[in-house]
């Protein structure tokens, strides 16, 4: 047995054999050596009329292939995600239409039979629970308290938070409706990035990035929590492709550099791939410098089937699909009732990568492959050197010396 279960994250590695290494190294290596696609991205803020709304445009273009990610905080901040077989693809807008009681055909991507995909991801509730007496691991992790509704919040305007150097933009927002004043210095963000090519971001999670996916960082900010110990949660809507919900997938490595103590990758998958996919590490961060020492574990709840009128109206998504109402939704809790929690800075944040395509793979570090290559060269060398002197021994002792 290779693996075993740790208390806290799940898989860590126990002194593996050093033919599992071989062949962990031998699997990794041409993975390592193979170059991403780059692509053409474009980020645009598609302004409204008569008043400027919060629609953004992400395009990128590849050699025969046009990924499009358009977010919105119309209603609750939502992401339609299509992929065409064309590099000629847009998006088409009708504002009068997206902004009536009926937007089904406010959003189209054209044209129409290019398309090979689409789906939605809709962030509907911000969730918080009382953990105080609760045992870790349970589920709910607390009596949970009313649900912030998304739909109900004012964001600000992206355009001045728009970032063309980095591909980056900003939807920050509060309760429009606020009694209790939790959010008078506190706010919810949804930090939306893109990428042109491969690589990995500064801070932990570090997750591994190509030019099909953009990334989505959300921060819980200075809010008031309603209890002493208060563990916050994401419900999270997608549109599931015909009468099933999309399928979780796991996947464990004994590698954690980027994400340390971290040994798994979650992913949500619509379909079989290349479709579409949500990848992220089950951790969150409750300290702007994200450390080991500030980590916090993340759980996905199961799916649960709902009817499109139970969640909250997104008008993008309804504009694209229309009376769909084959959603699916999870929730997505951060933390456990003993710390770190939310309640040392007030902070929290998490990370996802959204794309279209094959989930990018983790391959085996450099460290890791250094340590790997140490180990297992060291044992060879002094097996070598060990043949080496038993061989000269013996043909030393086995010349023929005559007896005088």
């Amino acid at each position: 047995m290779f693996c075993c279960w740790g208390p806290r994250w799940g898989w860590v590695p126990c002194a593996p054999t050093p033919w599992l290494l071989l062949g962990l190294l031998v699997c990794a290596a041409p993975f390592g050596l193979l170059g991403e696609e780059t692509r053409q991205v474009s980020m645009k803020v598609i302004s409204g009329w008569p008043n400027p709304q919060n629609l953004l445009h992400i395009r990128a273009v590849g050699s025969n292939s046009t990924l499009h990610y358009v977010w919105s905080s119309l209603g609750p901040p939502a992401v339609v995600m299509v992929a065409t077989n064309t590099t000629q693809s847009v998006l088409s807008v009708n504002w009068s239409r997206l902004l009536s009681p009926d937007p089904a055909g406010g959003l189209m991507v054209l044209p129409k039979n290019s398309i090979q995909f689409s789906s939605a991801l809709v962030f509907t509730r911000l969730l918080e629970f009382n953990s105080t007496k609760v045992s870790e691991g349970a589920q709910p992790p607390g009596k949970p308290y009313s649900p912030y509704s998304l739909a109900k919040f004012s964001w600000n305007n992206i355009t001045e938070s728009l970032d063309l150097a980095t591909l980056s933009t900003i939807f920050q927002g509060h309760p429009v409706e606020d009694p209790t004043g939790a959010f008078a210095n506190g706010s919810l963000a949804f930090k939306v990035q893109a990428f042109s090519g491969s690589g990995r971001p500064a801070q932990p999670p570090r997750l591994l990035h190509t030019a099909d996916v953009c990334q989505l960082e959300v921060a819980l900010v200075g809010a008031s929590p309603r209890g002493n110990h208060s563990l916050f949660g994401l419900e999270v809507a997608t549109l599931g492709h015909g009468p099933d919900c999309p399928s979780m997938k796991e996947q464990h490595s004994i590698d954690d550099e980027y994400a340390p103590a971290v040994f798994q990758l979650n992913q949500l998958l619509w379909g079989s791939s290349p479709s579409g996919f949500m990848q992220w590490r089950p951790v969150a961060f409750s300290q702007k410098q994200r450390a080991r020492e500030s980590a916090l574990p993340c759980q996905i709840s199961s799916f649960n089937p709902t009817l499109g009128y139970s969640l909250p109206h997104s008008p993008i998504v309804q504009a694209f699909f229309g009376s769909q109402n084959n959603f699916c939704a999870f929730n997505l809790t951060f933390g456990t009732p003993t710390g770190p929690g939310y309640w040392d800075q007030h902070y929290l944040s998490w990370s996802m990568l959204l794309g279209v395509g094959f989930p990018p793979v983790d391959t085996l570090s450099p460290l890791v492959l250094g340590v790997m290559a140490v180990a297992l060269g060291a044992p060879g060398l002094m097996l070598l050197g060990g043949g080496l002197f038993l061989l000269l021994r013996h043909n030393q002792y086995s010349e023929y010396q005559s007896i005088n």
